[in-house]
């Protein structure tokens, strides 16, 4: 079972605002295209170019949100850093209005639940589980959108790639802030290959699916294509850094030394 399956496994509706169906990973033999149950209700409230602001004001009001309604507040701890730390911390600086681009394929299930209380913001991600659409897509966004603040979100695995577009964002001087979780290899293709059943493979296959030996420096990395770069061993240094980031106009990059999620 996929995790996107699995989170809306029991789910009755989905209601989508100015967002497509969403789909499963492509290619799973005997497995559906879709993630929703088969009885699931499906609305759309409106398309992507209808008013979308108006819709989901419409909604809060038919439904009692107010700017006063109270949600739930977690104690960020200090200094141990995890994926969840991560997800506060960024749900806590997002700049208003935003654009999230989002290829954290596997660690991304504990870091963007908490990004539901953040200021209003954009997300930009792929469809049908291919990756390495990330870093080119945050070069895009922040031509196209230079006002407006781009935060790319990858793994160490997809953000490979398409590494060139580091290259780009300090050439042309994006304001993009990347931040590239270094769980040192492509989990995805892990998680796939049980998804269809392997559950045992050889030290050959084993490594096809790390990124180590020689281990990617991304620090260094981001240096070498003409940008600055840091890397965050504590939620502490990652706060500083995702701060220091957004306050610059150019192009940064945060290493984050985080642990694969369980």
């Amino acid at each position: 079972m996929t995790p996107k399956i699995a989170q809306l496994v029991g789910t009755s509706s989905i209601t989508l605002v100015g967002a497509d169906r969403p789909v499963a990973f492509f290619a799973h033999p005997g497995k559906p295209s879709v993630p929703e149950p088969s009885d699931c209700a499906m609305v759309s409230l409106c398309s992507r170019t209808d008013d979308i602001n108006w819709t989901l004001q419409s909604l809060a009001d038919a439904v009692g949100v107010t700017n006063k309604t109270k949600v739930n507040a977690l104690q960020l701890d200090l200094p141990r850093l995890t994926l969840e730390k991560v997800g506060l911390a960024l749900a806590a600086l997002i700049p208003e209005g935003a654009i999230l681009c989002n290829e954290s394929v596997t660690s991304g299930l504990k870091v963007l639940p908490a990004t539901a209380t953040a200021r209003s913001y954009e997300m930009l991600a792929g469809t049908g589980g291919a990756i390495g659409l990330c870093l080119p897509c945050a070069t895009g966004a922040a031509i196209a959108c230079p006002e407006r603040k781009v935060i790319a979100l990858t793994g160490d695995g997809s953000a490979m790639y398409t590494l060139q577009s580091l290259w780009t964002m300090a050439r042309e001087n994006l304001d993009v802030t990347v931040i590239v979780f270094a769980n040192r290899g492509y989990q995805i293709l892990r998680n796939e290959l049980a998804n269809v059943g392997v559950t045992q493979f050889g030290q050959n296959a084993q490594a096809l699916f790390d990124v180590e030996n020689p281990t990617l420096g991304w620090v260094s990395l981001a240096k070498g294509h003409g940008g600055p770069g840091t890397r965050a061993e504590d939620i502490d240094s990652f706060v500083k850094a995702l701060s220091a980031g957004l306050a610059d106009n150019g192009p940064s990059l945060i290493e984050v030394a985080c642990p694969l999620p369980a």
